[in-house]
């Protein structure tokens, strides 16, 4: 599903999506495809659901967006380091 067609069906709500379908170009990440997971009014309770699904699925490319931008353009950041596991 194309991003315009999100925003249609889901208008002033925060989504949970999947990217099906990406690219990346200069460290931006353009998301062609998507998936809706599911959909909230409360940005904690998508952050909530966000979370339990990234720690069941830590492979999935999953992203909280709020249907109000105009775009999914995501910018890469790279970490390097030490990570801690908690």
């Amino acid at each position: 599903m194309k991003w315009g067609e999100i925003t249609k069906l889901h208008p002033d709500r925060f989504v949970l999506v999947e990217a099906i379908k990406a690219s990346s170009s200069n460290h931006v990440r353009q998301l062609e495809d998507i998936a809706v997971i599911q959909n909230y009014v409360n940005p904690q309770e998508a952050w909530s659901g966000y979370k339990e699904l990234h720690k069941l699925h830590p492979t999935r490319e999953l992203y909280v967006f709020h249907t109000s931008r105009n775009d999914v353009e995501v910018v890469e950041e790279f970490f390097s380091g030490v990570r801690q596991r908690t």
